[in-house]
């Protein structure tokens, strides 16, 4: 059986310099500009808030940090107007803090 050890084989043979150009290049790879949203949108996505923190429902939110798109499931715990950001409790009861500007999408959660 042939097990392809991928870029590992080769990093042996190459500068340290050429491999720190590749990791610093995959990682902007995965870097993206934020989509900006437009008001029926952002409404839809509050109605969507409303909707789960009257019934207790969990919602899954993808946002932005740092360049790149991060998803998050849980329930809304609190909305903080005055710092602008969601306080979500997520499935293993854990606080997490989204701002509202880093927003994409919310969905129905599991």
């Amino acid at each position: 059986m042939i097990r392809d050890r991928g870029n590992i084989k080769w990093t042996s043979m190459m500068l340290p310099e050429h491999v720190k150009e590749l990791r610093e290049w995959k990682e902007e790879d995965r870097r993206r500009e934020q989509p900006e949203l437009d008001e029926q949108k952002m409404e839809e996505m509050n109605d969507t808030i409303c909707e789960a923190m009257a019934f207790h429902q969990p919602l899954t939110f993808h946002y932005f940090k740092n360049g790149t798109k991060n998803v998050l499931t849980g329930y809304v715990h609190y909305i903080d107007q005055l710092n602008k950001e969601l306080r979500i409790v997520d499935l293993d009861e854990k606080r997490q803090n989204i701002p509202f500007a880093s927003l994409v999408h919310i969905g129905e959660g599991d």
